[in-house]
């Protein structure tokens, strides 16, 4: 019960912070909020919780808010915005990955106390690294297609909540499968990667789910540059 609390009020801070980076920067604030949450997720995903009986991994709520990033840029500014905004992803997350292997091979002082956590925390970064940055290319460029075949199908404005489920709903699929597969396959026992592949799905689709008004909130925001 206690991380359901605490997973509520996890979604609700991570909505807020999303929609006031966009309210403050613009447009952007978004493509800013999609390197923060690529590299915060990818943090946070080496984290194993219990809910509902199941073990699942961090990472999933924000992980999510980045799609919901890409589906307010493909709808306010277009396929190209949206695009530009995987491939900002992407770098972020392999020149993180590359900087912190480089400051792990740093030889510590005697008395130096982040080394051990350091090497915990971004030791299987890029284990992590691969199996997200081959889930993220193939499932944001999977929602930014779909999103946008949604788009010219469902065109009018109260059908937004169709573009955005519609499209998260598939290539979150495929993001689960691809980075559970590489990033945790042999790692964990079969039945914990089960349910993790299983979990992180749900809680991805969920919380995509759950920003649905989020995504109208900022889509009628008046932001600095327009």
């Amino acid at each position: 019960m206690y991380n359901l609390t605490l997973g509520v009020l996890f979604a609700l801070v991570n909505f807020g912070l999303f929609l006031l980076c966009y309210r403050m920067f613009g447009r952007m604030g978004l493509y800013a909020w999609v390197g923060v949450a690529t590299v915060l997720a990818n943090i946070q995903v080496v984290k194993t919780i219990e809910m509902f009986g199941l073990v699942m991994t961090l990472g999933n709520t924000i992980y999510a808010s980045i799609y919901l990033t890409s589906d307010l840029l493909n709808e306010k500014y277009g396929e190209k915005a949206a695009k530009k905004a995987v491939w900002f992803g992407f770098f972020t997350l392999i020149a993180t990955t590359i900087i912190m292997q480089l400051v792990i091979l740093f030889d510590p002082t005697e008395t130096d106390i982040a080394q051990p956590s350091l090497e915990a925390l971004f030791g299987l970064m890029p284990q992590l690294a691969l199996g997200s940055l081959c889930a993220y290319l193939l499932s944001q460029f999977v929602d930014v297609k779909i999103y946008t075949w949604l788009k010219k199908k469902c065109p009018h404005p109260n059908q937004l909540w169709i573009r955005n489920n519609g499209s998260t709903m598939i290539s979150q699929l495929l993001d689960s499968l691809t980075f559970c597969t590489i990033a945790f396959w042999g790692l964990y026992p079969f039945g914990v990667w089960a349910e993790i592949l299983l979990t992180t799905y749900l809680i991805k689709f969920v919380v995509s789910a759950a920003s649905t008004p989020v995504l109208y909130i900022a889509r009628n925001m008046k932001v600095p540059e327009e």
